[in-house]
């Protein structure tokens, strides 16, 4: 009598079944988080912006516009790309993003400087509708609707 050691090749298949199943389940589920996880970038800064101005506020009694930024609505993409220390008001308001980013960010004043309007946008899904996120003194990062151009 023979001594079969090892799997046929019917269990091989049954595990590469198995795991092409999970695999189907898995990936699409990833491309999601990862999805979630890049558009949390932009009501986090958008928070983080109006932080900035609420104490510049404190500070000098007035706020500060800013729309300098790397990109327009042009050219919003999955891509990040490097905020670089040029921007002079995002400077005057002692801000600038951790890292990279993948949306562009204004502050608009009002006139009279007794409010501000905060915005941030971002298309990182390539699917070509722009998600925006707005704060103004009195409220925090809210979604507006998509495909608005504010630069």
């Amino acid at each position: 009598m023979r001594n079969n050691k090892g799997f046929s090749l019917v269990e091989l298949m049954i595990v590469v079944a198995i795991i092409g199943i999970l695999a189907a389940i898995a990936i699409p589920n990833f491309i999601t988080m990862q999805l979630k996880a890049k558009r949390g970038e932009l009501p986090g800064n958008v928070d983080g912006i109006k932080t900035a101005e609420l104490a510049y506020d404190a500070a000098f009694d007035g706020y500060v516009s800013a729309t300098e930024q790397p990109r327009t609505t042009a050219t919003l993409d999955k891509v990040a790309v490097t905020w670089t220390t040029a921007y002079t008001d995002w400077n005057t308001l002692n801000w600038k993003p951790d890292g990279q980013v993948r949306g562009s960010y204004a502050v608009l004043t009002s006139s009279g400087a007794t409010d501000f309007t905060i915005w941030g946008q971002a298309d990182v899904d390539n699917d070509n509708t722009v998600v925006s996120y707005n704060a103004t003194t009195s409220t925090n990062a809210t979604i507006t609707a998509s495909q608005v151009n504010f630069f």
